[in-house]
Parts: structure tokens; sequence; C-alpha cells
């Protein structure tokens, strides 16, 4: 059961309340019947991850992706991060490369554990938070994208202001909904090797997040990931 997994923290609310609904609980059984007839990433410990390390009070920024990477050992529940001793894959060497760019102080590290993000803030939300091995965009469509709206429109309802980037179109078509008079958004071609020359790499996000987060009394980010990194959560 994915209950069995929900946060703790200040989202548990916001969990119990999607758990009572229809759309949950055929998640829930589709979910469980997909898992018995193929390996599915992540981790059903890690499913929530991005929750567990990135409070509802204490989210700052958004970043917006599709589905879980579908390799062995990748995904751990943050969008576009990996976990350690893995390689990094080429949408994150395209985020990096981005952020040298940037006007922020940033040194390509050696992983792609993006777990100093998320602690400072920065909600790593897939569109879908499972996929089968080997088969990308695998479990579109059986109920994950209704909960992640409903993700996004939380957050959107929130009295304090935060920065959602949204990269590609798919992420920009699942943003609409966020008011963009109280909210910071930013959108920006997809990293992914196959867009991100149109425009990604000199979109400058990560500097305009920091100046806006500044400009509203709240703390920037450290975009700067520690080599030294703790066990994976």
């Amino acid at each position: 059961m994915l209950s069995s997994f929900f946060p703790t923290n200040d989202w548990q609310s916001f969990f119990t309340e999607q758990h009572q609904k229809d759309y949950f609980k055929n998640l829930e059984k589709t979910l469980a019947n997909k898992t018995a007839k193929a390996t599915v990433y992540p981790l059903s410990k890690d499913i929530f991850s991005a929750f567990n390390h990135t409070s509802r009070a204490d989210t700052k920024v958004v970043i917006l992706g599709q589905d879980p990477y579908h390799g062995e050992n990748q995904a751990h529940g943050l969008a576009f991060s990996v976990q350690e001793g893995v390689k990094v894959p080429p949408s994150l060497k395209n985020i990096y490369k981005a952020l040298e760019q940037d006007d922020v102080a940033f040194t390509t590290p050696s992983h792609g554990y993006l777990v100093d993000w998320a602690k400072q803030g920065v909600m790593l939300l897939n569109a879908v938070l499972t996929v089968e091995q080997g088969n990308a965009n695998a479990h579109a469509g059986i109920g994950w994208e209704t909960f992640t709206d409903a993700v996004i429109a939380e957050i959107n309802q929130q009295s304090t202001p935060c920065v959602f980037m949204l990269w590609g179109g798919p992420a920009q078509k699942k943003g609409e909904q966020i008011d963009s008079q109280k909210h910071l958004v930013l959108t920006a071609p997809h990293p992914s090797p196959l867009s991100a020359y149109r425009g990604f790499f000199d979109c400058h996000h990560f500097s305009l997040a920091n100046n806006w987060l500044k400009a509203q009394n709240r703390e920037p980010i450290n975009w700067q990931l520690s080599e030294k990194q703790s066990s994976l959560f």
C-alpha cells in the first residue's frame, strides 16, 4: 500500500486527503498490478522522497520533471537526480552546464545526487512518480498526473510565493494553472540533449530564482552540490 510510505511532515494531511479519492485508489490498484508483472522504479520506499526531503512550508523552488529514470539503481524519487555512484545522465549534465554558465558560483560535481537542493527547499517533482525498467513513460496515464496536478495546485495556493521552473512543453502545459502574479514562473526548453541547444543553457533560471527569492526576503539556494554526500535517503 502506498500509504505506508506517505510523508510524516506537513504534507501528511494533503496525502491523507488524496488517498481518500477514487482516482488515488485506482492508481494504487493499477500500480500494484504493474509491480507484480514488471520491475518498477523507484523502490516503493522512495516514491515520495521529494515530499520527505522538502516540506510544504519550506518549498522555495519547484523543478518539474516528466517521469523517473528507468535504468537500474538510478531513480530515488527526486526529479533529475540519481543515486550515488550512478553515472550522471545527459539531461542532468546539461543542467550542470547551464549552472556553470549562470551567474552563480558553481562547479560541476562528480555525481548526480541532488538531495542538497531538496533539503534547501527545491521540490524536485516528476509529473509521473513511477516507471517500468527500460520503458520510459510506461506509467503515464495511470493516475499520477492527477496527483501531481493536485500537488502543484496545493503549492500554488499557499500564501508564501515560490519559483516554478518549467522546462519543456509538457512541464509548461502542466504549469498552466500556476498564478504568475504571485509566483515566479520561469520557462525554458527541456535540458534533454534533443532540445537543450534551443535556449536552455543560457536561460539563467538559477540566478533569476535566487535574485527573486532574496527580493521576497527568502534565503537563496546554494546550487553548489557537495562532493561528500550523506547516505541515501
